[in-house]
């Protein structure tokens, strides 16, 4: 993973079987909830001069961007309008030049029919020639296209958690009840958190490089790359929080047709993990990644393990999400807490001023603020070996990166404050004191917003058969049709404790 390019016109090049590519970006910044993220994204769709390629899992054409003024041709001000659906046909009727892509994943086709507004949006835009949506379908039976990106005119891009579709809208400091996050037919949704990064430069060809493979894989046309072009879509205002860095791109993909099996994620996660020395602190929406936890208990069974501190929500939405997701989490924290001798194993879940739980959507990890990786993969199995997936990360190891790691360090602040309700000042001086995350989050009132340790609900024996035996939730499309007796959320539990019981025999006898 740490293998240096041989000289700048190697960057970009294939990586390694946990890396795709690395490429530089100018710019980058990590973006923190859909509020301000819808915004900066308006403002880049606007300043699009070639190509707009929206990738998604979902898609909501009724949604509402922030409203504004710009300045078009011959010194006129146009108002453009706010709804998604209507802004993308008044992009292309005001640039001649400009297409639209947009490509989200088939499953909810169906659904489409009946969202209003948005079984006419997509007949406006198939009267238009400049823009094309397509359901991805490219996918053995049971899988997803869970991807989130955004290439703009292959200079910006956007990768992470969060899709164009409703009920994600929320500011970090997710009230309770604002009136402001309304679904588009009026009815409130509780607080909801992720996050995704924004990119500049040449990170952004490669992953337009990214998304036209798979357009071309859903049976799309051939597209070629965007010309290259002096004028960027970064905003303006949108400051960076990272400069002239070298960017790593992660994939998952289930083999369908010519293309392989691609498991760069879960190879990444293993070997980022692995090479923690003081901590992991990770958001994630789901916790059921067998390979995860089985690396993650190889740390804890160490003399001095680093500390793991995994936010995520109560509990995932939806009935089949519940049986499928929480009853493994439930398990997989069980034998987790079990292997943790040195107490440095935490899961916290986070709640608004008034007890509501907020919910978590964000993927998100960062390791010894020396490595931030953002993208579409949760911690579970799907995400490892079912659904296309896209991770993005930023590692001071790469000769690029040396100068980020304080940058880093001021994320996972801001993180820790918005969850806990109190200042980037307050989490700053308490890590500094008490050298732990748990520590300071213990420490802090569990009153008002905050995080709390995430409680394990009791599970019947037919939940708990379920959960364990992955059923709802394999590792590759090939698991979903094997016998029960051959699943398991830990077939190598058993190694893993006599590993664990084999280490503490070999301490003890050394001491």
């Amino acid at each position: 993973m740490n293998e240096e390019p041989g000289n700048e016109a190697e960057v970009g090049a294939a990586a390694s079987a946990s890396v795709w590519r690395y490429a530089m970006a100018r710019r980058a910044r990590l973006v923190i909830d859909a509020a301000d993220y819808f915004g900066l994204i308006r403002v880049a769709m606007d300043r699009a001069n070639q190509r707009i390629f929206l990738i998604g899992w979902d898609f909501d054409s009724r949604i509402l961007l922030p409203s504004g003024r710009r300045w078009w041709q011959r010194g006129r001000k146009v108002r453009f309008p706010a709804r998604l659906g209507s802004y993308i046909v008044w992009l292309v009727k005001h640039n001649p030049r400009l297409e639209i892509l947009l490509l989200k994943w088939n499953f909810a086709f169906l659904k489409y029919l009946f969202r209003g507004t948005m079984l006419f949006d997509l007949v406006r835009w198939a009267l238009r020639r400049r823009i094309d949506f397509k359901f991805d379908s490219a996918h053995p039976v049971g899988c997803s296209h869970h991807q989130k990106i955004v290439v703009i005119d292959d200079v910006f891009a956007a990768c992470g958690g969060i899709d164009m579709t409703s009920n994600r809208w929320d500011t970090p400091r997710h009230f309770p009840r604002d009136r402001r996050r309304r679904s588009p037919t009026g009815r409130p949704y509780g607080p909801w958190h992720d996050v995704t990064m924004v990119m500049e430069g040449e990170v952004a060809a490669a992953l337009g490089t990214l998304g036209r493979e798979r357009w071309r894989i859903a049976g799309g046309r051939a597209l070629a790359p965007c010309e290259e072009q002096d004028t960027t879509p970064w905003p303006e205002t949108l400051e960076a929080e990272f400069e002239n860095v070298e960017i790593g791109i992660a994939r998952t993909s289930a083999a369908y047709g010519d293309s392989p099996q691609i498991t760069e994620i879960e190879q990444l996660f293993i070997e980022q993990i692995r090479r923690a020395r003081r901590f992991v602190y990770a958001e994630t929406q789901y916790f059921a990644s067998r390979a995860i936890a089985e690396v993650i208990c190889e740390r804890l069974v160490e003399p001095d393990p680093p500390e793991f501190i995994l936010v995520s929500p109560v509990s995932a939405h939806g009935w089949l999400e519940q049986v499928a997701m929480d009853t493994a989490r439930v398990a997989l924290v069980e034998t987790l807490r079990d292997a943790d001798h040195a107490g440095r194993f935490h899961v916290y879940s986070p709640f608004a001023t008034d007890g509501t739980p907020i919910y978590v959507h964000a993927k998100l990890t960062i390791v010894d603020d020396e490595i931030l990786r953002v993208g579409s993969a949760n911690m579970n199995n799907r995400s490892m070996g079912l659904d296309s997936e896209c991770d993005v990360f930023i590692d001071t190891a790469r000769r690029a990166n040396a100068h980020v790691g304080p940058a880093i360090a001021r994320l996972r602040v801001r993180l820790l404050a918005e969850h806990c309700g109190v200042s980037e000042e307050v989490i700053a001086e308490g890590i500094a004191r008490r050298g732990s995350m748990a520590a300071v989050i213990d420490a802090l009132a569990v009153t008002g917003k905050c995080l709390k340790p995430l409680p394990l609900k009791s599970l019947s024996e037919a939940e708990r058969a379920l959960g364990d035996s992955g059923v709802l939730d394999p590792e590759r499309p090939g698991e979903m049709f094997e016998p029960i007796e051959r699943r398991g959320l830990f077939r190598r539990k058993g190694q893993l404790m006599r590993m664990r019981l084999m280490k503490r025999l070999r301490r003890s006898i050394k001491g």
